[in-house]
């Protein structure tokens, strides 16, 4: 059996010397590819059966991501109750007590105009002492200042 069709080709060759005809019957192998019945129907049937398979790989794959961020989420939610003063208190605290402004708005997610604002007030309320280090403020709870900046007085109290 072949893999390829085969063609079968007669030629009959007249000799005008001769009375009589020659006949030649040859089998020739073709490259062209055999067609099967219905071969259109099955690769549309295939490509609908991978358009499935990848829709489910990926429907499971976002259900799995949604429950990842779903956890995510209720572990988060004890970051959620807390005030924005009290995170950025908590923030100086796990610091040891002294943090320069600027690393305060690079570790929340606030504009520089907001942090200001909150340790402005917190300054007001007693809670942090702000001191001007050149550019730059630190920020530091009560107790928790260098000594150089406290006056003489504050510095023999303690």
């Amino acid at each position: 059996m072949h893999c390829c069709p085969t063609v079968t080709v007669s030629t009959r060759v007249t000799d005008p010397r001769h009375s009589h005809t020659m006949t030649s019957t040859n089998s020739v192998a073709t490259d062209v590819p055999v067609l099967i019945a219905g071969s259109p129907h099955i690769a549309a049937m295939f490509g609908i059966v991978a358009l499935a398979v990848l829709g489910g790989v990926l429907a499971v794959r976002n259900r799995l991501s949604e429950r990842t961020q779903l956890a995510t989420q209720q572990d988060d939610h004890s970051d959620e109750f807390v005030t924005d003063r009290e995170r950025v208190q908590q923030l100086v605290t796990d610091n040891g007590g002294r943090m320069k402004q600027s690393r305060i708005v690079d570790s929340v997610d606030w504009s520089k105009a907001k942090v200001s604002r909150l340790l402005a007030e917190l300054e007001d309320d007693g809670q942090i002492t702000k001191l001007r280090l050149g550019r730059e403020n630190l920020v530091c709870l009560p107790g928790h200042e260098p000594t150089a900046s406290k006056s003489p007085e504050q510095a023999r109290q303690e």
